[in-house]
């Protein structure tokens, strides 16, 4: 290997820095995303505890849908030439994107400017050297992509384009950091020198792997960093616990909207029926404050499996899982409450990856679902907290003139609202390219009731 990517690393845990998602996208918001395979799907709903919903199917302990487990045949191949022979092996992508067409075996002798030469013009590099060795070259390579043109091209005018070009330049640092590819055996085991023992974080994020397979090292340095959040968990001053992310479930690591929904007075209506619904749970922290608060009961709602087994563990590890019904739903469960919690992704723009709907709320399609459901699923004189931050506006994504139509439109009026300033790192980061939408961001929780 050349000078610049060499290096004796005895570990492999990488951490994981406070702006960015794990795996390959960076998050505008600065929540961390566990990665997910799990791609946008309808699902109907029914009672992980056997309360009487309606439809579904059974949700397992293991964090699937009973009948829906992914097996590796439901993966495609990825086929390259090695030693003058065909062959191929399963292709498991976090982005969802298709095998690399070309593949070339690499190993120690590749230098980090050949890597990245071939890397952009989209020639994968599955790895047969030492394994710490391909970590410095990975790194190596995203020193390449980072340094800025020789030639800069004038900075965009207006912040929408200059988010544009923020996302278009993550994502072409994704491709190409992310064809530096390992094999993997049966069981999740690395058959290469120096590679450490995975097995346990892939497992707990895969399940059983019964044929080897190719991935990406990115990847496998995502799941190792969520599979360390899962273990350590997060602080949460509102529970004075922690929460453990799961593996593909938002981490609540910016956790200045959890402040919001512990501060805001609830509805008197609850004092008759105390019932709320937690909308797009998550890792439950949001249905685990409003336990704490001391509502009865709580439908936490989501509609992807592994927030569900996430937020059910976290429920119960918090004693609350009598209180807390976990449920996977399209939205809305069935019935009304005195109180609707949701925290939707906060930026209306396209995904580019399945790993991106947790960010990206394309057409603002949940954020309408959630204003347009409410008045059908509120109890007389109850609310729905909807808990957004204004980033969107301040990319010019989103007018409040029009967050105001919609909310209108949809027969609710605005009670009150909290606000709170984010305090992030990127808030005074000044080099970031949306420090000025950053700095200039607020996080509310709108309190909202039918008309």
């Amino acid at each position: 290997m050349g000078d610049d990517n060499r290096g004796n690393v005895n570990h492999l845990f990488v951490p994981i820095p406070t702006n960015s998602i794990i795996l390959m996208t960076t998050n505008p918001h600065n929540h961390f995303l566990i990665p997910s395979l799990d791609k946008e799907r309808e699902v109907k709903p029914f009672s992980l505890r056997g309360k009487g919903w309606e439809g579904g199917r059974p949700f397992t302990h293991d964090g699937v849908v009973s009948g829906q487990q992914n097996t590796m045949s439901d993966y495609p191949e990825i086929h390259w030439n090695e030693a003058g022979a065909e062959r191929s092996a399963r292709w498991r992508s976090e982005a969802g994107t298709p095998p690399p067409k070309r593949v070339e075996v690499v190993d120690d002798r590749l230098t980090a400017d050949a890597a990245y030469r071939l890397a952009c013009e989209g020639t994968a590099l599955l790895w047969r050297g030492d394994f710490q060795n391909a970590r410095q070259l990975l790194q190596a390579m995203a020193r390449r992509v980072d340094e800025p043109p020789r030639k800069a091209k004038p900075k965009p005018a207006v912040l929408k384009d200059v988010f544009n070009l923020h996302r278009l330049t993550q994502s072409q640092r994704a491709r190409i950091l992310g064809m530096l590819l390992l094999p993997f055996d049966v069981g999740h085991s690395v058959p290469l020198r120096r590679a450490p023992d995975v097995q346990a974080a892939c497992t707990d994020a895969y399940g059983v792997a019964n044929e080897p397979y190719i991935a990406s090292l990115r990847s496998l340095q995502g799941l190792i960093g969520a599979y360390e959040w899962r273990k350590n968990g997060v602080e949460i001053p509102a529970l004075g616990a922690r929460i453990h992310p799961h593996y593909g479930v938002f981490s609540p690591m910016r956790g200045e909207y959890i402040g919001l929904v512990n501060q805001a007075p609830l509805p008197a209506s609850l004092k008759n029926k105390s019932v709320a619904f937690d909308i797009g749970t998550g890792t439950g922290v949001l249905s685990a404050v409003l336990a704490k608060r001391g509502i009865q009961r709580i439908i936490a709602i989501d509609q992807d499996p592994r927030a569900l087994h996430c937020a059910t563990e976290n429920l119960s590890r918090l004693g609350y899982a009598a209180q807390v019904d976990v449920v996977l739903a399209d939205l809305f469960p069935a019935g009304r409450a005195s109180l609707i919690v949701c925290n939707p992704p906060w930026l209306p723009a396209r995904p580019s990856s399945p790993l991106e709907y947790a960010i990206f709320d394309p057409e603002s399609r949940m954020l309408k679902g959630f204003l347009n459901g409410l008045v059908a699923h509120l109890d007389k004189g109850g609310e729905g907290w909807l808990i957004l931050s204004d980033l969107a506006e301040h990319l010019g994504l989103r007018t409040r003139e029009e967050l105001l139509g919609w909310v209108g439109a949809a027969g609710l009026k605005v009670l009150g609202k909290l606000d709170v300033k984010p305090t992030h790192q990127k808030v005074a980061d000044s080099s970031d390219a949306l420090h000025a939408a950053r700095a200039a961001e607020v996080t509310s929780l709108w309190r909202l009731t039918a008309k």
